[in-house]
């Protein structure tokens, strides 16, 4: 079989290689296999970790280190990117709020805030970006992103006019505030805001509030107790009627608006997000459809694949854009399980990239796993070059 394009578009083996290391890894066995044909690789991300370096290599842009306040207001440098036109924001929420950030005895949602991220997206407007695509996921919160909005000017006043979260003493709106919102304030917001557009990765399609909602399946994993719990929901209920009183939208049952700690809402109501999944999210940025026009195969893959990858992981988007072009895609990945469903799926051939036997630790080693993705790739092309 002559080739003359294939596309190399694997996600980030965790904790072990990058998106553009794994795809790179590929490309070299391909080209040994088949040294004529073009191979492109295009890194990719399906929203959470990696998806900062991804946008930001993908458009030829540059990262930027901020010192902002954490979920606990302690300053801390963080990062985000701005594409290579300057136009383009890409802030990952949990590099600034995360729950990664707040030491384990100390995480309670009722106290973190997402200020930080809010600070990011405010130094990236006094940049001159206008468009913002933003990763949720990973929070150590539950404040509705009112922390964030904070941050962007908007002020949340209680039933006597009072501001609530003084930032001059250290405090910021954070979970606790929620019930105490009996108005907002949006005369000093910063005006770029009007003329931006905020495009959200969100995996999850939890409501707002309720027994799905953000706090009762979240909060516990950040430190929220039973009672905790229902304060919050019972505080985003009615924040949500506050919200809808002043920004016109109705956010309680939005799928996703109860992602990261009800953050997803606030960004639908009050910056007119939109949220998407992940995956769709970073091959809409990268313009994924454009780029493979014309290949004859494309491969993907991941740490492990099952059942789990056709749940909206990077090897199931990317086949289901090479669905529409009608290219088939070969997945390579550490370990395999399910082989049939994913075959069902719609995938040409599934491969391990590891011989066995091999520890685990073993397989994990950089080199070793690039060898391994080279050797499988120039493999299964040798096959199929025949």
């Amino acid at each position: 079989m002559c080739m003359r394009k294939i596309v190399v578009s694997i996600d980030s083996f965790k904790g072990c290689l990058t998106s553009l290391e794994a795809g790179q890894a590929a490309a070299q066995g391909i080209q040994a296999a088949c040294p004529s044909c073009e191979t492109l690789v295009l890194p990719v991300a399906d929203g959470g970790e990696g998806m900062l370096s991804v946008l930001v290599t993908a458009t030829q842009g540059r990262f930027v280190t901020v010192c902002a306040h954490d979920p606990l207001m302690q300053l801390r440098d963080a990062v985000y990117g701005i594409s290579g036109d300057g136009k383009t924001a890409f802030v990952e929420m949990a590099s600034i709020s995360g729950l990664a950030l707040v030491p384990e005895e100390q995480r309670n949602p009722m106290l973190t805030t997402t200020y930080g991220t809010g600070e990011l997206m405010l130094h990236a407007l006094e940049h001159g970006c206008r468009n913002f695509v933003i990763g949720l996921g990973g929070s150590a919160t539950n404040d509705a992103g009112l922390g964030m909005l904070q941050a962007l000017g908007f002020r949340f006043l209680d039933k006597d006019g009072r501001m609530l979260g003084n930032v001059a003493e250290g405090r910021a709106i954070c979970g606790a505030s929620l019930s105490a919102v009996a108005s907002i304030d949006t005369s000093s917001v910063h005006p770029a805001l009007k003329e931006s557009t905020f495009t959200v990765a969100c995996d999850v399609n939890n409501p707002f509030f309720g027994p799905n909602g953000a706090a009762f399946v979240y909060a516990p994993q950040k430190g929220a107790d039973r009672a905790m719990v229902e304060e919050l929901d019972a505080a985003m209920r009615r924040l949500a009627g506050v919200m809808h009183k002043v920004t016109g939208q109705d956010i309680a049952h939005i799928p996703g608006a109860g992602a990261a700690g009800g953050m997803g809402g606030g960004l639908v109501a009050f910056l007119r997000a939109e949220l998407k999944p992940g995956i769709r999210l970073l091959l809409d940025t990268l313009h994924f459809a454009e780029r493979i026009e014309g290949a004859d195969f494309i491969v993907t893959g991941e740490g492990k694949s099952d059942r789990q990858t056709l749940m909206g992981k990077v090897p199931s988007g990317i086949l289901e854009e090479a669905a529409k072009q009608q290219i088939p895609v070969i997945l390579l990945a550490g370990s395999i399980e399910n082989v049939e469903e994913l075959n069902k799926a719609g995938f040409r051939g599934v491969f391990s990239i590891t011989p066995s036997p091999m520890p685990l630790e073993e397989a994990m080693r950089k080199e070793v796993a690039q060898a391994n993705i080279r050797r499988m790739a120039e493999q299964v092309f040798r096959m199929l070059s025949l």
